[in-house]
């Protein structure tokens, strides 16, 4: 059975606790009612903004003194007497610091009336707005909220992502600010400019801590001018999903993911690997399923290459690895006789993936000196004629069959006929890595009429040979499910 390529909507919005948004305070009035150690902390936070901030209190603690005579950007102005509703006119944001339900209640009241967003701190109830823990990589700024339902959390989070950017991201994102309009003015085409923003991206994320100077900038135009009319060209990009767990995805498949104009993706590739890719990109199923609706090899060669001459970013979605039974030759062969610029982003193909959620080595020296892998059909779908039984039947071989399902039973008897143990470990793990994996352990003259009795779902992988037996995965409870 065919099928026609066909379009994913993204999942629709799911729903905020709260909507996360940036305000721009530079130069803008925030009026802060109260004097507290709690208030300065706000105080500082507006001024950093670039906002001038106005603080009525009758006292001012030690902290509310100490910032305002140092304050990080914006004016921290001290007047020294209690709130009025005249002075919430005009301002950008209000914040009150109060002991009492009905002082906060009266200032949420009077900051509603005039029109202003309100926040009183530590009591919800009278807020329009939250802060949430802030990550500054200025101008790169990432805000934390869990709707107060747990700061600490947040602030664990918040711990976790500062050890991951590097500091040096201040430093490339405020080049960005700068350059941004020397971009526009370079004379690069749209597509140049998109293609100077990707080389500047795979630049800094590479060397974070390098100080961005003016050869930086020069040299991303210069390359980006070197590639001539092919920036205007597309491209292709053959990337490895894995074998389903999301986590498993390498940094640079996430990267293409996030850069994607289009995504043609299989049925093996797990939903949740797409949510690593950018929610504007193009998701269309292209999938091929064994002895089910499946796309012609033609018809997704010609929408990856129309796409691409579209001037489109496309990532050609695989389960696994594209470069292992994943027809990669073929559609990196279209791009080449069309003149398609065309990349491969290996992944972690199914028998590595299988292997590890099972506590299992592919090799060991008593029992394993090679590793094959070899597909379990032929194109007609039948076992192929042309296996190396005599390699396949090696006592010192692990071998990894991938689509075995309908022709595990005559592999094994061929294998058998050629010397191979009747008595080799085998495994069959269907969907691998992902939680709802089973797995079935036989020896290989039991295991097809076991598989074919549990009718597990696919994808199926079969491992076959003496070093599984050394590995502990059941007895190290790693398997999800054991059917």
């Amino acid at each position: 059975m065919s099928r026609t390529p066909s379009e994913t909507r993204p999942d629709r919005m799911a729903k905020l606790a709260r909507l996360p948004v940036f305000f721009a305070l530079q130069g803008k009035r925030v009026v802060l009612a109260g004097g507290s150690h709690a208030a300065a902390w706000k105080a500082e936070l507006m001024s950093a903004a670039g906002a001038r901030v106005e603080v009525h209190a009758e006292e001012f603690s030690d902290e509310m003194r100490a910032v305002a005579l140092d304050a990080p950007d914006g004016e921290i102005v001290l007047i020294a007497r209690g709130w009025s509703p005249d002075d919430l006119d005009g301002a950008a944001v209000a914040i009150g610091a109060f002991e009492g339900d009905e002082c906060a209640a009266a200032f949420a009241a009077a900051a509603r009336a005039a029109g202003v967003p309100v926040n009183v701190i530590d009591k919800p109830a009278f807020c329009d707005f939250s802060f949430g823990a802030i990550v500054n990589r200025s101008p790169l700024v990432i805000g934390i909220s869990t709707d107060g339902a747990a700061p600490v959390f947040a602030q664990a989070i918040r711990a976790k992502l500062e050890s991951l950017l590097p500091k040096g991201f201040a430093d490339w994102a405020a080049a960005a600010s700068r350059w941004r309009e020397r971009v526009k003015a370079s004379g690069l085409s749209f597509s140049g400019r998109r293609k100077f923003w990707q080389v500047f991206t795979a630049h800094a994320v590479m060397h974070a801590e390098d100080a961005p100077g003016e050869s930086d900038f020069d040299r991303f135009v210069a390359a980006v001018r070197g590639l001539g009319a092919a920036v205007e060209t597309g491209s292709v990009t053959l990337v490895g999903a894995g074998p389903g767990d999301p986590e498993l995805l390498t940094l640079r498949a996430v990267r293409a993911l996030q850069s994607a104009d289009v995504i043609l993706f299989d049925d093996l590739v797990a939903r949740g690997v797409l949510d690593f890719a950018r929610r504007e990109a193009r998701k269309m199923l292209v999938g091929k399923t064994g002895f089910g609706p499946s796309c012609k090899q033609d018809d997704i060669n010609g929408l990856m290459l129309s796409l691409a001459k579209q001037g489109k970013r496309v990532v050609r979605l695989k389960g696994g690895d594209p470069l292992i039974f994943g027809r990669a030759s073929e559609e990196l062969g279209a791009c080449a006789a069309h003149g398609i610029k065309a990349e491969v982003v290996p992944g972690v193909t199914a028998a590595q993936g299988a292997a590890a959620a099972l506590g299992l080595s592919l090799t060991d020296r008593k029992n394993s000196r090679r590793l094959q892998y070899i597909t379990g059909h032929a194109q007609s779908g039948r076992l192929p004629d042309d296996i190396d039984w005599h390699a396949l039947a090696d006592p010192v071989t692990t071998t990894a069959i991938y689509m075995p399902v309908r022709t595990l039973e005559s592999l094994a008897a061929k294998a058998q006929d050629h010397g191979l143990d009747p008595r080799t470990p085998a495994i069959a793990i269907a969907r691998a890595t992902r939680p709802d994996q089973q797995v079935i352990r036989a020896s290989i003259a039991d295991l097809p009429s076991q598989l074919a009795a549990a009718k597990l779902p696919g994808p199926v992988l079969v491992l076959l040979g003496h070093a599984l037996a050394a590995g502990g995965g059941a007895r190290m409870g790693l398997a999800r499910r054991a059917v």
